[in-house]
């Protein structure tokens, strides 16, 4: 007992020694710290800018970035900086909240710094991770601009906090944002509220309203992306209503100011950019540096960036696309088009046409139709319907009938088709004429597109089938099968028109997908190459599958049908050509996909607003004199190249080699192949198929009224 009674006296004294010990050392090293951290503080503090350098800041100090086409010898673009500033007392009052609510709600009331930002920096220096925006107060946001090195290290945020807090001391807030609102960018161009006020409206600052101040508010989140001359308009008027919500939370607009500024329609000046070559080429690059490697890097580090584009190529799509879009304005009611040129052996983009003149705000010529519009993609999908048909077994000579044919199973829907009635349930889709062909191969329905045999090939192969295959090609925005049903060949949906063009790439390229590029290198002010092109190829389709289509594409023959009077606009002596092309349902949407071993195009033709464009004829021939045009002119500096030629194909049923009459039997396709295994014995229930009454109805019809003695010398 006297043994712990002693122990637990020194007991206290032992702990107590330890923690001064524990605390010396804590003193030490945080003093230490301390008058390490001063001394880097104080070191940066005399490589800091004077506050007379900040207050004139402008971008003369900022390199230029430059883009290249592919040769490096034409200047597509520069970021040239625009800056003219203004007074604090210039800038409206309503833009100076839009300002602070959007970028940073606390400016007058918290110091000049926000820890958030310094621990990312930190956390980004120490783990070497990718950029993460925002977190900075207007105030760091004026010191960072007083740098010209954009590196997001901790050194540069110290010198960064450093600044901002000296700002704090000796200028006041509204000083600061004066500094904020004539420095910060505005777009890839344009530098200060007041360069923007008058580039993008055409006014002073001092002129703008409510709506606008919002507007211009949003945009230095995201300059490029917000642009009101790029294809983000809707995003950036998106962000305007945020910013003006902001606003009426922090009580500095009313609510019916709010409303006011949310139903005024804003016009925007057109672009006066001067000298730029392939704008929305140029535009679509721009995008993905600064998403890659940071807006300020992009647009003030002087990178030199070599592109993809054939500019001889470009200038003739310019050109093909200008006058097609003209032409079609009178004949379809169609006033815009847009071009994509590949090269499918490499993935590179050799020329972009987003809209027929991008200068023409009237017609949105701004919008990016080739990279940013989702439409409806028509009968252009239909190759890779019959792709996936060959890869099961089926041939070029397989015979679909082409006759009234009810594709839904519901009861209100009768066999034989009502094509008056109004029932949305029922789906009985027939070409532009009206009429049906009958008995037709694959080769005469997938070369003159025929929409009956379509629909039947899509329902063999499955759709769930077919849109994964599509999707390997390249088009991935095909993501509810539900909503598109079998009507997914005829275009339900909606694709890019660079995604459709890179799926004919691979056609092209005999099964292979090579990625596709729109730069050849990117360099940084220094020289240092910062990435350059390097091939991506995936073998994604079987070649003989790939070819048997190619062969049917390509067969002029077999397409004259669909053309008839314009079969001209098809051909190109001495080249192997195949062709696909399109129209929506409803004419909102045109399209022709054409290749060559060495080059693919695609072209859209319709409208920016997507409104209906208007027959002339028996359908809309808007797409293909735009592409001929083009393909005559590019083809000339191409070697003529033939397509591989698929191997022979030898079925081992009469229906899938061509022949639909064998042992005086005329029956629909189901009647001979299941569909899960085309090959394999014939079904021994057909009518099990929930499709193969309705499709048996039609071709029993059609037998009748064009076989002779069909119902005595047939199916007995």
């Amino acid at each position: 007992m006297q043994e712990n009674t002693i122990g637990s006296e020194k007991n206290p004294s032992t702990a107590r020694k330890r923690w001064i010990f524990w605390l010396k050392i804590f003193g030490v090293v945080f003093t230490a710290g301390l008058v390490l951290l001063i001394t880097i503080a104080l070191y940066y503090t005399t490589t800091l800018p004077s506050f007379e350098t900040i207050a004139s800041t402008s971008t003369t100090g900022h390199a230029s970035t430059h883009f290249y086409d592919r040769t490096g010898k034409i200047l597509l673009y520069q970021i040239g900086a625009q800056q003219t500033t203004a007074s604090f007392s210039d800038f409206p009052q309503n833009l100076k909240d839009a300002t602070v609510a959007i970028e940073d709600q606390e400016f007058y009331t918290e110091p000049a710094f926000s820890w958030k930002s310094i621990l990312r920096a930190m956390y980004v220096d120490i783990t070497h991770a990718s950029i993460v925006q925002g977190g900075s107060t207007i105030t760091q946001q004026v010191a960072r601009n007083a740098f010209l090195t954009l590196d997001q290290t901790f050194s540069r945020k110290l010198k960064e906090l450093i600044l901002a807090i000296r700002l704090g001391q000796l200028y006041s807030k509204d000083q600061v944002l004066g500094l904020y609102l004539n420095d910060v960018s505005y777009g890839p161009t344009l530098i200060g509220a007041e360069t923007a006020s008058e580039a993008y409206f055409g006014i002073p600052a001092s002129k703008l309203d409510l709506a606008q101040s919002a507007v211009l508010a949003a945009i230095p989140n995201a300059p490029t992306y917000y642009s009101p001359w790029g294809s983000h308009v809707d995003d950036l008027f998106t962000r305007q209503k945020l910013v003006l919500q902001k606003m009426y939370s922090t009580k500095k607009i009313t609510l019916a100011q709010f409303n006011s500024a949310i139903a005024e329609k804003i016009t925007f000046q057109p672009e006066s950019v001067g000298g730029i070559k392939a704008p929305h080429f140029v535009t679509a690059v721009q995008e993905y540096l600064v998403q890659k490697y940071g807006e300020d890097t992009v647009d003030k580090t002087g990178m030199k960036v070599i592109t993809t584009l054939d500019w001889n190529l470009q200038q003739e799509a310019e050109s093909a696309v200008s006058a097609g879009a003209a032409q079609n304005a009178k004949l379809y009611q169609g006033t815009n088009a847009a071009l994509v040129a590949e090269d499918p052996k490499t993935g590179q983009i050799l020329a972009l046409v987003g809209s027929a003149d991008y200068y023409d705000a009237a017609n949105e010529g701004n919008y990016d139709v080739a990279t940013q519009g989702l439409r409806q993609p028509g009968s252009s999908l239909k190759p890779f319907i019959y792709l996936d048909a060959f890869a099961k077994g089926y041939t070029p000579d397989t015979v679909l009938f082409d006759v009234p044919t009810e594709f839904s199973t519901d009861s209100s829907c009768p066999a034989v088709p009502n094509f008056s009635s109004t029932n949305k349930t029922c789906f009985h889709p027939q070409d532009f004429e009206g009429t049906f062909a009958g008995p037709m191969s694959i080769r005469t329905a997938l070369a003159q597109s025929v929409n009956v045999p379509a629909v039947k090939m899509l329902y063999l192969v499955g759709l769930n089938q077919a849109i994964s295959t599509i999707n390997s090609f390249g088009v991935t925005t095909l993501t509810n099968p539900k909503s598109y049903g079998l009507s997914l060949v005829l275009g339900g949906g909606a694709v890019h028109l660079i995604d459709l063009t890179e799926a004919y790439s691979v056609l092209a390229a005999d099964g292979t997908k090579h990625a596709q590029a729109m730069i050849l290198s990117v360099q940084d002010a220094s020289g240092k190459t910062l990435e350059s092109y390097s091939d991506n190829a995936t073998q994604v389709a079987d070649p003989q599958n790939v070819r048997l289509v190619n062969d049917v594409l390509s067969d002029a023959n077999a397409r004259a049908g669909l053309f008839q009077n314009s079969l001209n606009l098809t051909e190109f002596p001495g080249y192997d050509v195949a062709l696909k092309t399109g129209t929506s349902n409803d004419y909102r949407d045109a399209w022709s996909m054409g290749y060559t071993p060495d080059l693919v195009v695609g072209v859209w033709a319709g409208n920016n607003n997507n409104t209906p464009m208007q027959r002339n004829g028996s359908s809309i021939l808007a797409a293909v004199p735009i592409w001929h045009s083009f393909m005559t002119q590019a083809l000339t500096q191409y070697q003529s190249d033939a397509f591989p030629t698929p191997a022979p194909t030898n079925p081992s049923k009469p229906i899938l080699a061509g022949n639909y009459t064998a042992n005086n039997q005329i029956h629909t396709i189901l009647y001979y192949v299941d569909k899960d295994d085309p090959t394999g014995p014939d079904p021994s229930n057909p009518a099990s198929d929930p499709q193969f009454s309705h499709w048996e109805t039609g071709v029993i019809n059609w037998a009748k009224q064009n076989v002779p003695n069909f119902a005595t010398g047939y199916n007995q």
